[in-house]
């Protein structure tokens, strides 16, 4: 299944995408994409839903983050081959993982703010996990299991606050807007392999980043066991699994994002993210 969330931001609803591409409304069925709803009973009970009886959503919609009420963003770093090259960093010998604000979740379409003072933000696309059972020290072999799940994420980052702010990532990743999440979440069983997925970013059209999930370090399994070791993930919860190279700070000199900026971004079978740049326009 395909499963989604549309409508204005704050008031999205459930749905899915149906055969010929176009959304159903869920209302019905579920109160919301959310941790409930992607238990493997509840994800299984969905799937028995004929799509064709339910309401079909008509127009193009704004879609929302495809997950709602997520309790924890746990990101990989460092994940691809490719990337810790062009970054000068050595193949870490584990998962390097931080946090991303939760408040920095968006729609998959959504505006993304450069924030206040920012001259270096930066795009990386990712394949997201969805956790949809509890996973606390969990093998690499029992992993899978605990998966409901994939989307398409967005790991917007602000590169000065992020390497030379000093301390962790997490301040160069939490800006509002920074983490792009949809537009579905494809469920485990139509994933046949998320390690071998075709990924890339385009900006204005230029093909940035072009790479496969084959070139992770650290693959599915391995990352979800890892992380259960040091805290508890709960259903609903995601983990961006790193970015391939291309990004702009790899560039000589770097190409970072500027107001009026497209960018558009996508997994295999997850979908296309496309978000327009804009300044900052608070206080």
């Amino acid at each position: 299944m395909k499963l989604l969330r549309y409508g204005p931001p704050g008031r999205e609803k459930p749905g899915l995408v149906d055969r010929d591409g176009r959304i159903r409304d869920l209302s019905a069925a579920v109160r919301d994409i959310d941790g409930a709803a992607l238990a493997p009973a509840e994800l299984a009970r969905l799937a028995r839903l004929d799509p064709a009886s339910l309401p079909l959503v008509e127009g193009s919609p704004r879609l929302g983050p495809c997950v709602a009420n997520v309790s924890k963003i746990v990101a990989i770093g460092l994940n691809y081959r490719l990337h810790a090259q062009e970054a000068g960093q050595p193949i870490p010998g584990e998962p390097i993982f931080f946090m991303k604000a939760t408040s920095s979740i968006c729609g998959p379409n959504d505006d993304v703010i450069i924030p206040k003072g920012s001259q270096k933000t930066d795009y990386e696309v990712e394949l997201g996990i969805v956790i949809g059972s509890l996973a606390r020290h969990v093998s690499i072999a029992d992993a899978r299991r605990c998966i409901a799940g994939y989307c398409v994420v967005n790991d917007v980052s602000e590169r000065e606050f992020q390497l030379e702010r000093l301390g962790q990532w997490t301040k160069g990743k939490s800006a509002d807007t920074f983490c792009p999440i949809g537009p579905w979440l494809v469920t485990a069983d139509e994933v046949a392999n998320p390690d071998n997925l075709a990924l890339w970013t385009e900006v204005n059209g230029e093909r940035r980043q072009n790479s496969n999930t084959a070139d992770l370090i650290f693959g599915v399994e391995q990352i979800v066991s890892y992380v259960s070791q040091f805290m508890t993930l709960l259903p609903g919860d995601v983990i961006p699994t790193g970015t391939p190279s291309g990004v702009g700070m790899g560039f000589k000199p770097p190409r970072f994002l500027k107001p009026g900026d497209r960018v558009r971004l996508s997994v295999e079978g997850l979908g296309v993210q496309e978000q327009r740049m804009v300044a900052y326009s608070g206080d």
